[in-house]
Order: structure tokens, then C-alpha cells, then sequence
């Protein structure tokens, strides 16, 4: 899961939209002077990712990488995923494309000081609606690879694996419903759990 899925599951839930891409900056143990919201949401973006990881669409897209990119399968169908849901958004949402990411954004940069203590830059509202909108197209697609790329150590693998990314894609397309379905149910799960957890204390 991207950053559209992860916040597509955040308002299927009611959670912090801001906790659901903080996830991804956060790296270990959740701090303690974290608002309860964002504690929630980025426990939920950590459990979503263990659940996509194990979902039988992924794994089975996974398994038609050839063995030297299978490593990087899973960087290449979070972006990908992203790339379909905004393909079928209308299939998923009410709310306009661009309402939802403007909305998102809104409230992703209004929590910027999480970000910058996490270790991140605080997220440009425009900045970030320009980038989630950008997952629509090939090009898009293509140059979020590339950035991710520029960050590992040996970025010739993904890059290598990047040329077939639209065949992932068009594998992975029409089982999208059934990994949504499944993972927001996960999720509706999930955050059931903690909250009676929370009142009980």
C-alpha cells in the first residue's frame, strides 16, 4: 500500500489521514507524547503493510517477478496500487478524486510538526496533492520508481524491475476490489479492537 490506499483505508475507518502517511516516515517505536489519533493511525498503516504483504493478491503477483526482482515486488505494487485505484476510484469513493486528495492533503500538512520530529520535511499541502494525483499516470508511476530507486544503496535492481511495472499492473488489476475489500476489513477490524482495548482501560 501507497499513500492514496493508506489514506483510502484511514477514511474508510474514521482515522487520522495524517497518521495513515506518518507511517511511513515513522521508523520503530510509536513516541509516547503522540496524540492518541495519530498513535492509531500509524499502528493501523504498520498493520495494513503486514496484511497487504501476506494478501493472496500480492503474494501471487509477487510470484510472476522473475527471481532477481522479486526482491523489490513489493515497493513496485505499493506504487502500482495506487496507480489502479486511481484508475477505478469511481468504484470506491463518492467523493471525487480531487476532493478526497485536496482533503487529505489539507489535513496530512496541518500536522506537519509529527512529521518534522519524526525526522521528515512538513508536507506542502499542494505539493502533496500534486504528488498523490501524480500516481494516475505512466509517467507518474514511472518517476515515483525512480525516487525510491535514488534512495537504496543499489538502485539498479528496481530500476531493472521498473521496466515491467505495467505488466505487475494489468496482473494485479482486477484483483484490486478483492485486496481492498479484504484489507478494509482488516482494517474496520482493527481499529474496533483498539478502541474497546482503550475504553476498557
Amino acid at each position: 500500500m501507497n499513500f492514496l490506499a493508506h489514506l483510502w483505508l484511514a477514511d474508510q475507518t474514521a482515522t487520522s489521514l495524517a497518521g495513515a502517511v506518518l507511517g511511513d516516515w515513522l521508523r520503530g517505536r510509536i513516541p509516547d507524547d503522540y496524540p492518541a489519533d495519530l498513535k492509531l493511525g500509524v499502528a493501523l498503516h504498520r498493520r495494513v503493510d503486514t496484511m497487504t504483504d501476506s494478501h493472496p493478491a500480492i503474494a501471487q503477483t509477487r510470484e510472476q517477478f522473475a527471481g532477481g526482482h522479486r526482491r523489490y515486488a513489493g515497493i513496485l505494487l505499493d506504487i502500482v496500487t495506487d496507480h489502479l485505484l486511481i484508475q477505478q476510484w469511481d468504484r470506491f469513493s463518492d467523493e471525487s478524486l480531487h476532493d478526497f486528495t485536496q482533503r487529505c492533503a489539507q489535513a496530512v500538512a496541518a500536522q506537519g510538526e509529527w512529521f518534522e520530529q519524526s525526522g521528515g520535511g512538513a508536507p506542502d499541502a499542494r505539493d502533496f496533492q500534486r504528488l498523490l494525483l501524480s500516481y494516475g499516470s505512466g509517467e507518474g508511476v514511472e518517476r515515483a520508481l525512480r525516487r525510491t530507486a535514488q534512495r537504496l544503496s543499489k538502485p539498479d535492481g528496481l530500476l531493472a524491475a521498473t521496466e515491467h511495472w505495467q505488466q505487475h499492473a494489468h496482473a494485479l488489476e482486477p484483483r484490486l476490489p478483492e485486496l481492498l475489500n479484504d484489507l478494509s476489513a482488516v482494517a474496520i477490524a482493527f481499529v474496533r479492537d483498539a478502541q474497546t482495548t482503550a475504553a476498557d482501560l
